[in-house]
């Protein structure tokens, strides 16, 4: 509920917007009284000055582009989600609002000033909803904690404290710079020249411990010296849940917080039900420079060095399913199984027995795995044997799984890797009853070809569409010496998963992200893998700029025991994402002098 105003500030909030109307062609009114409020509050109600403060905010929205802001779109949504800006839960003693920018979360490589401007905006503007801040004011914390040379953007800077010294309408009590590296301490000094004389004051740099001396240790998150739980999707989910309004003009943009609150919702916190994915944005992680000298550092025996511990830890899980005698048979190689609280459970066939202990038809080499804020994005599987093909299309069926991705060719260096469990020529039908399959056409690429399939259920009569994707490049021996053709793949892929997606999401019941995308080479572990961490990898690098291939693929591994089956595979992960950064224009082309011999892999 609104504060009550006295007589003497509604005739301010009048004056305000007649002086407004006056100024403006056609007497079009700009704000609405509730914004006037702001910009009076700011300024104690002097209209004159609030005057000047409504202009100063219009000119700095114009002048860097920051208008029509829509949160559901890109890159705003990837910045807001971020959580390098944030306004933390919780007030100083004063009663003013925190605000908190982290520096180690900022890749000036990967945004824009007017992303990050747009971003902040977006927030205060919720954050001055409130009548106490309104009043109180707002207290701003630059934390440079562990962040490095590469975080820190100076006119990035200069722009923020332009606009909270003089462009926004809340009283800007305090700037804290938090943890400065000696680096820092010379652009600061020049930084300090461009903030008005009494803000000049109130700027000061402080260690992480020193800032509970100016600010209660209950308000401020751990790793500032404070007791608080800090987490920026409460933030965001506030934001978005009363659906504030941010346009340039008020009531320009209207309420357009709806869909960034269905998908941030599904994305970050589950609906009930549904597992959170083991793969989400966290701190941490490497830029891509960071990843390219990490590389460089280790060289390759470094980065096999830092395989191999990931290899030596025990797999965490059972396997007792894949174990039993009359389930072996199913597998196509005798040392790779699946964990048992990951696998994938098919419907018991009517003819079954009914003991969980004896029962078989339940049972396929398959395990679901998340993907990046998706869970069970994937089901990695083993290439199909003969006698599982009926297995296999039973799993597709009841996972309404629209895409299949095979990394393997059926045959390679004479060694049978997979079945030919699908139609190879186009108008070609295979019966795997009770499910008939017919290949309707299939489109050839330089390094893989798509297979568009016909699924017809005997029982119901229902007909489904499912592409297969077939990649042809994975050379004989070792890994791909360029990743182009892969991450051509991949795009391909994901283009494809999510047009088939919008067009059954109506009947989808299951995970918000869909049916997943069926991937499996020869064990269903290595070249599986290897797609899978790199798409994961990526997906983190697109959404908030740091990849982490080691975490990932130790998480991968607790979902589908062993997954990146060698060390060249592991690295291989590396170098993809580098190449996939050259490509984007994030890094310059990168050399390698590094020539240790590759191993052979599946």
């Amino acid at each position: 509920m609104a504060e009550a105003l006295t007589t003497q500030e509604e005739l301010a909030v009048e004056e305000f917007l007649v002086e407004l109307r006056n100024r403006e062609q056609r007497g079009v009114v700009l704000v609405t009284q509730s914004t006037a409020v702001k910009f009076l509050m700011a300024r104690k109600f002097d209209v004159s000055r609030a005057i000047d403060l409504f202009q100063a905010y219009k000119n700095t929205r114009i002048k860097e582009g920051i208008y029509n802001i829509n949160p559901d779109e890109e890159p705003l949504r990837s910045e807001l989600l971020s959580g390098k800006f944030t306004v933390l839960p919780r007030r100083d003693a004063k009663g003013a609002a925190l605000a908190l920018f982290t520096a180690r979360l900022h890749r000036p490589e990967l945004t824009t000033h007017k992303s990050v401007l747009q971003a902040i905006i977006y927030q205060l503007d919720k954050a001055i909803e409130s009548i106490q801040t309104q009043r109180d004011g707002l207290v701003f914390i630059y934390d440079m904690t562990n962040s490095s040379y590469g975080n820190f953007d100076y006119e990035l800077c200069v722009k923020i404290l332009n606009l909270l010294k003089g462009a926004f309408p809340a009283r800007l009590k305090c700037v804290f710079i938090v943890s400065s590296p000696l680096w820092f301490r010379a652009p600061f000094a020049v930084l300090r020249l461009f903030v008005r004389e009494k803000l000049r004051e109130r700027v000061c740099t402080v260690k992480a411990p020193e800032l509970a001396c100016h600010i209660p240790t209950e308000s401020l998150p751990e790793h500032l010296g404070g007791s608080s739980p800090y987490s920026h999707v409460a933030w965001i989910q506030s934001c978005v849940n009363s659906s504030p309004a941010v346009p340039q003009r008020d009531g320009e943009g209207g309420d357009c917080m709806g869909n960034l609150l269905r998908s941030y919702s599904l994305e970050q916190n589950p609906p009930p039900g549904e597992e959170p994915s083991v793969h989400m944005p966290e701190p941490g992680g490497m830029t891509v420079k960071e990843l390219v000298q990490h590389v460089k550092r280790r060289r390759k025996k470094g980065i096999y060095q830092e395989y191999e511990e990931i290899r030596k830890e025990p797999p965490c899980g059972t396997f007792h399913h894949s174990k039993k005698p009359h389930n072996q048979i199913k597998n196509r190689y005798s040392d790779v199984l699946c964990l048992d609280q990951s696998r994938v459970k098919l419907s018991a066939l009517q003819d079954d027995d009914d003991d969980d202990e004896t029962s078989s038809s339940d049972y396929i080499n398959a395990s679901f795995m998340d993907g990046y804020r998706r869970s069970n994005a994937y089901i990695a599987t083993q290439g199909p044997l003969p006698k599982t093909f009926a297995d296999f299309w039973r799993m597709v069926w009841e996972q309404r799984v629209l895409i299949i991705v095979m990394t393997t060719r059926v045959v390679e260096r004479g060694r049978v890797k997979c079945g030919q469990y699908w139609p190879l020529e186009a108008g070609r039908s295979e019966d795997h009853a009770p499910f008939l399959v017919r290949n309707v056409r299939i489109e050839m690429f330089q390094d893989f070809k798509i297979s568009h399939l016909e699924i017809c259920n005997g029982e119901t009569g229902e007909r489904r569409e499912v592409a297969h994707y077939l990649y042809m490049s994975w050379p004989d021996f070792g890994v791909p010496k360029s990743a182009t053709a892969m991450l051509d793949f991949r795009a391909q892929v994901k283009q494809h998963q999510e047009a088939a997606f919008r067009a059954v999401r109506a009947e989808w019941a299951g995970p918000s992200g869909g049916p997943p995308v069926v991937v499996h080479c020869s064990a269903g572990i290595g070249r599986t893998g290897t797609f899978c961490t790199l798409d994961i990898c990526l997906s983190r690098l697109e959404d908030i700029g740091t990849v982490d291939v080691k975490q990932t693929v130790r998480r991968m591994r607790t979902q589908r025991a062993f997954s990146i089956q060698t060390w060249d595979q592991y690295y291989f992960c590396y170098t993809a994402v580098i190449e996939y950064a050259q490509r984007r224009g994030l890094l310059a082309p990168v050399e390698w002098s590094d020539t240790d011999p590759e191993t052979d892999s599946e």
